[in-house]
Formats: structure tokens, sequence, C-alpha cells
């Protein structure tokens, strides 16, 4: 089997011009894979794709009761935010219920992703802020953990950290891979990011979409109420026209992409989950791969693929506005 294939040709005129190689493994309720492209074994980082994950120990633990925590709130912490004013805001709510200040995070200060948004800071001569960062949800959730556990958080990005440790566990359980087997790096935010074979964190969303097969009742429990909250608030996990976001309102899916190319995604009713990656780190693809990916299994909501379509490159364009070359989806799903 190759490692990757080519699952998206650039052209130009009638040349292809470049290609997009990758990786795309689906897994049923069984936990048996079912659809195919390229090497599915290979170690791959789940990068931001974790984020629900990683969010799940303080889910699990009574986050929302404890703290108060509206729906938009909870879903931040398994955010890959923009920045717009309306992340900030509840950012900002956010911190305050848990007890916590901007300082706290061992992200550093930066503008938001956000290109209307940092315009509008950078116009207004306004600085950075650790806040901004897209993780900044992410290392709220963390922190809050590490209050219920009942530990500091000085160092709560480091991995032998209580609170990472029970992370790392929870991504054991959820993928179904041994967690000696787990290899660790650093993510770009500063805490700790998980290798695991394809088919592995295509698994753990199809635990996310079918949370029945969770054994234990806290992390079962835990997954629906952090899923429903992301299906309610779906702006808080991406932003505007952001493919996050625009998944998020088909309320049979959960989803989550992360750096780098990895994009994950469960369907609840089809008891499926998904997981892809872009061999050379490219984002612009997933809306065509994802596409692609439901009109092949018969994705019964065209209203969800359509909204796929709109937001995926489909054309080559020039200066001059001019449609030169186009974006097309050549790969075929392996039924296995």
């Amino acid at each position: 089997m190759k490692m990757s294939d080519v699952l998206v040709e650039e052209s130009r005129g009638e040349i292809v011009e470049n290609v997009h190689r990758g990786r795309i493994c689906g897994v049923n309720d069984k936990g048996e894979v079912v659809y195919l492209v390229g090497d599915i074994e290979q170690p791959t980082f789940f990068r931001s794709s974790a984020k629900p994950l990683q969010a799940l120990p303080a889910v699990a633990r009574g986050v929302q009761e404890q703290f108060g925590l509206t729906d938009a709130e909870l879903a931040l912490m398994a955010a890959s935010h923009r920045g717009e004013s309306f992340h900030i805001e509840a950012l900002e709510s956010l911190s305050r219920k848990i007890g916590l200040v901007e300082d706290n995070l061992v992200c550093l200060p930066t503008y938001p992703l956000s290109p209307e948004e940092r315009d509008s800071l950078f116009k207004d001569d306004n600085p950075k802020r650790r806040i901004y960062h897209n993780c900044s949800g992410k290392h709220f959730g963390i922190m809050a953990l590490c209050k219920m556990l009942g530990v500091g958080t000085d160092d709560y990005w480091e991995k032998e950290h209580p609170a990472q440790q029970e992370i790392l566990q929870t991504v054991s359980v959820l993928a179904d891979y041994p967690i000696e087997h787990i290899q660790l790096g650093v993510d770009g935010c500063g805490v700790p990011v998980f290798a695991l074979p394809l088919k592995n964190i295509a698994t753990a969303y199809m635990k996310l979409a079918c949370p029945d097969l969770i054994e234990d009742a806290s992390l079962r429990a835990a997954v629906q109420r952090l899923t429903e909250a992301m299906n309610a608030e779906p702006q808080m996990i991406g932003g505007s026209n952001q493919i996050c976001s625009t998944l998020l309102r088909d309320s049979n899916i959960v989803a989550k992409g992360g750096a780098m190319g990895v994009y994950c995604f469960g369907l609840k009713e089809e008891r499926l989950g998904f997981a892809l990656k872009v061999s050379d780190g490219s984002q612009d693809e997933w809306p065509l791969i994802v596409a692609t990916i439901l009109q092949q299994i018969g994705y019964r909501k065209q209203e969800t693929i359509d909204s796929m379509l709109q937001l995926a490159v489909q054309k080559v364009m020039n200066d001059n506005n001019r449609i030169v070359g186009e974006n097309k989806a050549v790969f075929r799903l392996q039924q296995v």
C-alpha cells in the first residue's frame, strides 16, 4: 500500500500544476476500518483535532456545573477560535468564572487569526493579548481541570502534570490505543500533542459520535454534553465561514480540524468516524475532501455537502479575477 494517494489535483488550463497527497480512514461502530485511502497505520499527530478529547476530563468532572458555564463557554474549551469579538467576550467570561487571568496562559501574546479583527486592532494600535491565541479556550479548560483535581496550574502544560496525564488516559480510551504506545510531542501552543495511527484517530471520532459505546458512565455523559454544546454553539469552535462551524450546524456531525492538514469528523446516525491527513499540511483542501467523502458514502443531507462545496476553493483565479484552472478531488474511498 502506498503511504499516501493523490487527493486533490490543481490544474492550470489543461495541465495539472500541483497535487495534494494524503490519507483517509473511516471506522464503523465495531471499530472496523470500512473506508481507506493510503497508509492508515502511519503515526499521525492529532494536533487540534484532539481538542474535544482534551476537554473531556474537565467536562466529566462537572466543569460546567461547578463554574456555571454556558454552552458557548463550554464549547470554547474544544475550539480553535478566530478571535472574533464574540469569542473574546465569551473567553473573558470563561476565565472570570474559573478564577483565572490571561497571564495564567502559557500561550504568548498574539493577534487574532481573523483578518478583520486583526486589522481593526492594528488600526487602533491595540496590543497583542494571550487570550487572542486560538487555543486559549483549551488552556482555560485544562486549568479548570487542575482546579477540580486540586493541583496547581503553574506547569499545567508539562506532560507529567496530573491534568495532562488524565487527558492522555482519555485519548487512549477513546482511540482504543494503548497509552504506552502513544507518542508525545509538543503542540504549537505548548501543551502535549499525541501521535497515533490514523485509524485510531478515526476511532476516537467514531466514539464522539457514538457515546453509547463508551463503558465509563462519566466519560460517556461528558461526550454527550460536550458534543451537544459544540452543535448548539458551532460558531465558537471556529468562527465565521470556517469549516468546523459550518459542519457542526449539522446536528448529525461532530467535527474538528487541526494544524498540518489533519481533519476529523464523526457521523452519529451512520455511526462512523473519519480522519484524514493532507500530507503537505494544507487546510485549503479540507472542504472539498470532506464533501467528496460525504458524496462517496451516500450521505443523506445534501445541504451539508453543498455547504462544504461553497467553502471549497474549486476554481483557480488569476490576478484579473479570471478563472484559469480548477481544483478537483480525484480520490476514491476504498471499501474494506
